[in-house]
């Protein structure tokens, strides 16, 4: 059984650069932030105890050590084993988890019994064979995105996945978990926005990923990002989050994709680009524009969508909806604060909502909420948290009803596990199908089609 929600991200897979010196200037167009409230946590005797998920991490770079750190702060995780093929990053990572056992061959981590889950944050190209290897010894998988280097073993992945209906499987797609971008979705699906006209989004951040080492065999494996053969370059690698949440807030999957790519700041013999351009085409004549560069850190990270009554913007884990003057009134307004929205004097209705009653606002001047917990930990707490449930079921179905049939298991679960927000294989394939043809089209500078047949696992 697979955690899929169709409706439900150094750099981020990433780190992506915070903005919260740019509130007062939305605040000053007429923007307020768009806040979901925190439903309150229950008393810690009103939850039942369960047995702590037992997790590995395969791949100790820098974003593998942000996993080890944040699953320690994950309460129902149980880290107990950390594995990476170099010593080096094995022993600092080491020094983060000290109670994890460190491994070397991630088959002997797999062995173990009492494993449960496994976090693969290898180099993409690795994925496959250790993401295939731990759902054959029965473990559920937490996979970077993007699933793969190449759509063929992407969908290699999906399919297992798809086949191994007893384990949770889920894509590093950390923004399908992320509160606040749950609470923009539902509002623009609602029909806040109108039609939609256009998207843009940006990230922006100015970094070589280059790495050196004393040891070239060391150094050529740091740096495979800068390798054409595997790498699927910045739109792989860092736009396939904003390119996975694009589809997602529109409910739509691209028709077609431009791409432009150029070695802008980073000319040291590198062969992949340092700065990209798309353009995406939509069904219903929308696009979206976006652009990426390692040259630059200006203007950092944003989406923006464009609508016929409103304007959302995001940037990092916070969000403003502007609103025309002339759009038609939705029944909330009488809550709303109404402010300057451009500088012709026209006013523009500004809202933020909790995920209860009241509607409220963050006034101009007032100190930005900060959210509690990043969108990595979410994702992380998605994770952990289905695998704890998605096991208590299985329990008590292969109780009740011993093996049987995948149609009976299935509709069994489908009644009795509310899995947690989150990507599962199937969006994970289809946001690395359209970031590695988006890629494609970067490195070849020729238009892709993406046929719908492609976005089918057969």
């Amino acid at each position: 059984m697979k955690v899929e929600h169709s409706a439900q991200p150094g750099f981020n897979r990433r780190n992506f650069i915070g903005a919260s010196s740019v509130a007062a200037a939305y605040a000053l167009l007429g923007g307020i932030e768009l806040v979901p409230g925190q439903e309150p946590e229950k008393p810690a005797d009103e939850k039942p105890a369960v047995p702590k998920v037992k997790c590995g991490v395969i791949g100790l770079g820098s974003w593998g050590r942000e996993l080890v750190a944040t699953l320690q702060r994950v309460p129902q995780a149980e880290l107990v084993a950390i594995c990476d093929t170099y010593a080096a990053a094995l022993r600092r990572a080491s020094r983060l988890a000290p109670g994890a056992t460190a491994i070397q061959n991630y088959r002997e981590l797999l062995a173990a019994p009492e494993l449960d889950a496994v976090l693969v944050a290898t180099p993409t190209h690795l994925h496959k064979e250790i993401v295939l290897a731990a759902l054959e010894a029965g473990k559920h998988v937490y996979c970077e995105a993007p699933l793969a280097h190449t759509v063929e073993d992407a969908r290699e992945i999906a399919r297992a996945a798809r086949a191994a209906y007893k384990q949770i499987f889920q894509a590093g797609l950390q923004y399908r978990s992320d509160n606040q971008r749950l609470y923009v979705q539902r509002n623009i699906r609602s029909g806040e926005l109108g039609s939609f006209v256009m998207v843009r989004a940006q990230w922006h951040k100015k970094q070589s990923w280059r790495a050196a080492s004393p040891n070239p065999e060391r150094e050529k494996e740091l740096n495979w990002r800068l390798d054409k053969a595997v790498s699927p370059g910045l739109v792989g690698e860092i736009g396939i989050h904003q390119l996975d949440q694009v589809c997602w807030f529109l409910n739509r999957l691209p028709l077609r994709v431009h791409g432009y790519g150029a070695i802008a700041a980073w000319a040291d013999g590198r062969e992949v680009a340092d700065t990209v351009q798309l353009v995406v085409e939509f069904p219903g004549q929308v696009r979206l524009l976006y652009d990426a560069t390692l040259g630059s850190s200006f203007d950092a990270e944003q989406e923006v969508y464009f609508g016929t009554n409103a304007t959302v913007v995001m940037r990092g884990s916070r969000a403003w909806l502007f609103k025309e003057p002339d759009s038609p009134l939705a029944g909330w307004e009488v809550y709303a604060k109404k402010e300057l929205f451009v500088p012709s004097s026209e006013t523009g209705i500004v809202i933020a909502a909790d995920s209860s009653k009241q509607l409220l606002h963050v006034a101009p001047g007032q100190q930005p909420i900060t959210p509690e917990k990043t969108p990595l930990h979410q994702a992380l707490e998605a994770f952990v948290g289905n695998c704890a449930e998605f096991r208590a079921e299985v329990h008590d179905f292969t109780e009740a009803y011993g093996q049987t049939d995948r149609a009976t298991f299935e509709q069994h679960m489908a009644a009795n596990f509310k899995a947690r927000p989150a990507a599962g294989y199937r969006e994970g394939f289809i946001a690395t199908l359209i970031a590695l043809k988006a890629n494609e089209a970067v490195v070849t500078g020729q238009p892709v089609e993406l046929r719908p047949e492609w976005f089918e696992l057969g």
